[in-house]
Order: C-alpha cells, then structure tokens, then sequence
C-alpha cells in the first residue's frame, strides 16, 4: 500500500510540473514514467534485438513532422533518439 501511495505521488508531482511548465517535454516527460520506470527502459526490454529500429523510427517520425507539429521540439525528441541510438551502436 505505501508503494503505491509513493508512486501516486511521485505521478503527482510529475503531473504538477507538467501543469506548471516545468517538466522536461524532450528528455523526460512526466507522462512516459509510470511507477518509476521510464518508458523507453520498458520499450528496450520488450524489444531486444528490434530496439535499434525503434529508435530509427522515432528519428524519422520526429524528422518528418517537425514542421507541421512542433517545431524546434521535435528536432530536440528527433536528437534524443539518435542520441540514445549511437549509444547504443557504441556498447554493441
């Protein structure tokens, strides 16, 4: 039960920034962590092998709608996936 009411919180908290403007929308938003497990560590774990293609899809997709969507942001989420996808290359 305090597990969980720990985790309520901490989702709590990530949503107040969020409403406040001060979460981090490109490196860690609030919504992609849920009971302390960021959603790119689960997509990793499910995936194995077909992690490096997940992450070649989120630059493309990134890339290509970035002037019709988000703007410079998208480029930032687009940077980030290549960013995570050369460290990955790297530690093979």
């Amino acid at each position: 039960m305090a597990e969980q009411e720990s985790m309520a919180s901490m989702q709590s908290a990530a949503n107040l920034a969020w409403a406040n403007g001060q979460a981090d929308m490109v490196h860690s938003p609030p919504h992609y962590n849920q009971a302390g497990i960021e959603c790119i560590d689960a997509i990793r774990a499910a995936t194995d092998g077909g992690y490096e293609y997940y992450l070649q899809g989120n630059i493309i997709k990134y890339l290509w709608r970035y002037r019709y969507k988000n703007g410079v942001e998208d480029l930032e989420k687009a940077k980030w996936y290549l960013e995570k996808l050369i460290e990955e290359i790297e530690n093979e």
